[in-house]
């Protein structure tokens, strides 16, 4: 057992073995035996630098698998005993427990092993910043079509972009796509072995993504540390500070590799995981069903509240002593909450861990346009589409003829822009008059919110044939029909626009209809169909001008 390290009156009154181990009622019992004898020194323990010194204090401890590491005494683990104890418990819930993925199938079943790699990373990739639920129908139709790194090698870049489509931060799959090539170029197929190489030589794999592929496919003993992770390690411990900071990231990088199982590595590190994603959720976690309960400090902080306001409620002389440190807590170091204040009692196990407040996301604008036309073989509606750069956002990707603004503009000056792109790109004259608003779509990014101000444009049979020829120039711009958009490699926010022009479009035909109804109104036609027409009431005011009307408060300025 870890002596607390205190020489105060506590400590003396305590033998080693209960220190740091007896309950909230002995506790409160200890404090009132010695509060009329030790009062005023505990007072000028609380804020000495012994106090401080229970969190910096270095405790050495070998773990089976792991090399020798420090242990920062409270936001760690207390011994060997504990760690076994967390270890067995939460490997025999996931046994049980466990969701059955088809990742983790490939990963037990497959018997080679740059094949069972090659799954892991692929789900990985996919499982960053995407939902599970999300991912398993993209995972399946992925490993259907290139079953093997070899097979997704050989594959363009933009069919790649195609099969992602949909799934969101285009560059995962780009990444995935060059890390395949140069596993099969530079090693010759075979898969690095070890968390270290994979997260120096492989494009778009980081720490986390190496550990993971490794102790899985290879039983590398390496902790992981992802959000689920970070989750469930800053509540066991009671880590409180900001919870992407260096100084806690490097932290929690220990505790998972003190904590790893050396005979199940990949297990325990998906049952982490597994324990962040079913139980203890970022909202109303299901404390009473987790496995490490016994082990989890910020649990026991709740527990320990919940039972002082029982006893504030009765016996009032308990408010003397609730400024008494609790020698369980450390209260002073980079780890902690930032202070007492900073504990919410209504969020309870949920005041962990402790986030930034997201920086709010730029604001961008951008005019697109739905240039259509009708395919002189079978009248077919077609749609004209641009191929963005193979560097940036949404590299590679198909889209509408698309124009950032750089600021706020009149639609007369967003029309004069906008038919001036598309004279440029089609080779013919676009006029404004031809040019529709429609509407408006907001697309928000990681970090861009996006509104995208949408226009339509149909184009005439002269204007198809002179496109047709200038299309032998442009290879990164192509016509589709509906189908073949949907299959290209178009992003959330072009699908988005897509339905808002493809909405518009039905209800202008129902409106169209509606109208020729309209028109039979009063008619004898119209009377032999049992319609009447009956005008409308009269407001009291009289409208002189459908001009005046229609027409702008004040005139636009270009």
């Amino acid at each position: 057992m870890v002596s607390c390290g205190w020489d105060c009156c506590w400590c003396k009154s305590l033998s080693g073995a209960q220190c740091g181990e007896y309950t909230v009622m002995s506790k409160l019992k200890a404090a009132v035996m010695v509060q009329k004898t030790s009062l005023k020194r505990r007072q000028n323990v609380k804020n000495s630098p012994q106090r401080k010194r229970l969190c910096q204090k270095q405790v050495k401890e070998v773990s089976p698998g792991i090399v020798s590491v420090k242990e920062t005494g409270y936001h760690s683990f207390k011994d060997l005993t504990e760690i076994h104890s967390i270890r067995a418990n939460l490997l025999s819930w996931y046994d049980k427990n466990k969701r059955e993925l088809p990742w983790r199938r490939m990963a037990v079943t497959e018997s080679d092993l740059n094949k069972r790699a090659y799954a892991v990373w692929v789900s990985e990739i996919m499982l960053q910043q995407t939902q599970v639920a999300t991912v398993i129908n993209y995972y399946n139709k992925w490993m259907q079509r290139w079953p093997t790194l070899q097979a997704l090698a050989k594959a363009t870049l933009e069919e790649v972009n195609e099969m992602w489509s949909g799934l969101g931060y285009y560059s995962r799959g780009r990444r995935l796509h060059e890390g395949a090539q140069k596993v099969l170029s530079e090693f010759k197929g075979e898969m690095p072995k070890s968390a270290e190489e994979l997260q120096k030589l492989l494009p778009g794999v980081g720490r986390y993504t190496a550990s993971a592929i490794t102790s899985i496919c290879f039983g590398q003993v390496t902790g992981v540390v992802d959000g689920n992770a970070i989750r469930v390690l800053c509540r066991a411990r009671a880590i409180g500070a900001d919870s992407t900071s260096p100084a806690v990231t490097e932290a929690l990088w220990m505790l998972a590799n003190i904590l790893v199982d050396p005979v199940r590595p990949g297990d325990f590190n998906q049952a982490v995981m597994e324990l962040g994603a079913t139980i203890c959720t970022p909202k109303a976690p299901l404390c009473s069903e987790c496995p490490v309960q016994a082990h989890c400090r910020a649990y026991h902080q709740v527990v320990k509240e919940e039972e002082k306001v029982s006893k504030r409620l009765l016996d009032n002389t308990m408010l003397k002593f609730s400024s008494i440190p609790d020698i369980e807590e450390c209260g002073g170091c980079s780890l902690c909450l930032p202070d007492k204040e900073s504990w919410v009692s209504s969020l309870g196990v949920m005041n962990y861990p402790r986030k930034p407040a997201k920086k709010p996301p730029r604001t961008e604008r951008t005019l697109t346009c739905v240039v259509t036309r009708k395919r002189n073989t079978d009248d077919t509606e077609e749609y004209f589409l641009i191929q963005r750069p193979n560097f940036g956002l949404l590299a590679g990707m198909w889209e509408f003829p698309s124009i950032l603004m750089e600021a706020e503009l009149m639609e007369k000056k967003q029309k004069r822009i906008i038919s001036d792109r598309l004279t440029e790109l089609l080779g013919s004259s676009v006029t404004e008059a031809n040019l529709q608003h429609l509407g408006e779509v907001v697309h928000i990014f990681s970090h861009i919110h996006q509104t995208y101000h949408v226009y339509s444009n149909s184009l005439s049979d002269t204007t198809v044939e002179t496109v047709k020829q200038e299309e032998t120039e442009y290879p990164s711009f192509r016509w589709v029909t509906k189908a073949e958009f949907h299959q290209s490699a178009v992003s959330t926010a072009m699908k988005k626009v897509f339905r808002l022009f493809s909405h518009l479009g039905v209800n202008e035909k129902l409106l169209n209809k509606g109208d020729k109804q309209e028109r039979g109104l009063g008619t004898k036609e119209g009377e032999r169909k049992g319609r009447k027409y009956k005008a409308p009431k009269d407001s009291g005011r009289r409208q002189l001008c459908m001009e005046s009307f229609f027409g702008p408060a004040v005139k636009e300025s270009l």
